[in-house]
């Protein structure tokens, strides 16, 4: 199989990772952004709190089922190569968001719609396990010298593309529908728009070369397992990812939050969205820049530190003044903060792996930080609130777990001048 080369990359290639890669972010965080609606249609309750608490814990099963994708998918892309498993994920992450486009509310079919819409959420977080490993090890596998932080970051800015276009289409529907159509059947576009723009992806895709080692993964078979060799970077690496999860996650939160804590309207709190994903965009574009030039730990550890510190002050702000722009603000600090520490640490961790093994140790490392912190973050912050009635209490979470993922990238070696 040949395999690409830097010289031989086009733009055409890095558009087939990215449009592939935003399109499955965008299919599983429209879950996030209508989370409200979701948990009306399918989870109907005594309170508006109980019924937003069964959401946003569906919402975290697709998170259980990562590992299982990481790993199977992530030692599917080591043997058969990137690309296939590339399109795989896509198959998968069209399946789930189908189902939940398509599948009737609880007035309709009773229990049948709730589990429904678990299985959909699994199948789409076995999608999401899968898809990190490959296309992360892809795009610093057909980087140039000296821009594998430039590429890679590609990675988290897809994500950020995400979030602004299933913010974008939020905000365009909760302007043009009434709260009534927005609930019967509005929130259901944005999955189906996906579903149209799959193809496309899909095409794109196919077109792609191959960068995998195929003789380098039948030598990883033989002597010790090479994942057991590199069992501490991969368990370092989960706690690297922990922070930027949560940190992410509580930014996705931000519409939900604005709507059902800071009593702003739909259309603002979807408008928190579209900020965050644009600052996604930028700023892990910048973070890939920053970490070819100075390294990836200082570009890592400087915004992550900074996350611990200012998370608190900042929602603090936003609860007693209550504005636009303190919600605008506060949202795109945190998700700047993110992005840059997050773009160094998905090009940080899969150079560090051999490349043997590199999209199945990505893949468990992500998957695993994810699913234990990432799929229980809006359910264990919305309880936070209630609980405490301290509408700034989400921060302390961040704070927490920036710590932790703080001393993780102290102890995570460097990586910018290591061969891949």
């Amino acid at each position: 199989m040949i395999k690409a080369t830097p010289a031989r990359v086009s733009r055409r290639v890095i558009a087939a990772t990215v449009a592939g890669n935003a399109l499955e972010f965008y299919d599983f965080v429209t879950y996030a952004f209508f989370a409200v609606y979701i948990g009306k249609t399918f989870f109907p309750a005594t309170t508006p709190l109980t019924s937003l608490l069964l959401s946003v814990a569906v919402f975290g099963v697709g998170f259980f089922s990562r590992p299982l994708g990481g790993l199977l998918i992530g030692v599917f892309a080591d043997r058969a190569g990137r690309k296939p498993a590339m399109l795989l994920t896509m198959g998968l992450m069209t399946v789930g968001t189908l189902g939940l486009a398509l599948t009737p509310s609880y007035n309709s079919i009773g229990v049948a719609a709730p589990l429904i819409v678990v299985l959909c959420r699994l199948v789409q977080g076995l999608a999401l396990g899968g898809e990190i490993g490959p296309s992360s090890a892809f795009l610093i596998e057909i980087s140039p010298p000296g821009q594998r932080g430039l590429y890679g970051s590609w990675q988290l800015a897809s994500q950020g593309i995400a979030s602004l276009a299933a913010g974008g289409l939020g905000v365009a529907l909760t302007s043009a529908l009434t709260p009534t159509e927005l609930q019967a059947w509005g929130w259901r576009v944005p999955f189906a728009l996906g579903l149209l723009l799959i193809p496309v992806a899909v095409y794109l895709r196919h077109s792609m070369p191959e960068t995998s080692d195929h003789d380098a993964a039948v030598k990883g078979k033989s002597g010790p397992s090479p994942l057991r060799q590199h069992s501490r970077l991969i368990m370092l690496a989960a706690l690297v990812v922990l922070g930027g999860t949560v940190s992410t996650y509580v930014g996705m939160y931000m519409t939900t939050y604005a709507i059902m804590t800071l009593k702003f309207a739909p259309t603002v709190a979807m408008a928190a969205t579209v900020v965050s994903g644009f600052t996604t965009l930028i700023f892990a574009l910048l973070g890939g820049w920053l970490c070819d030039r100075f390294g990836r730990k200082p570009v890592m550890l400087i915004p992550r530190i900074l996350a611990t510190l200012l998370t608190y002050p900042a929602f603090m702000l936003l609860v007693e003044q209550k504005t636009i722009i303190a919600l605008f603000g506060v949202t795109a600090l945190l998700a700047a903060l993110t992005a840059v520490s997050g773009a160094a640490s998905l090009v940080a961790i899969p150079e560090l792996l051999p490349r043997s093994i590199r999209a199945t140790g990505m893949s468990l490392a992500y998957a695993v930080g994810v699913a234990l912190f990432g799929g229980t973050t809006q359910f264990v912050i919305t309880w936070l609130i209630d609980a405490t009635g301290n509408a700034a209490s989400p921060a302390w979470y961040v704070a927490f777990t920036s710590a932790i993922t703080v001393l993780a990238m102290i102890a995570l070696p460097e990586g910018r001048d290591k061969t891949v």
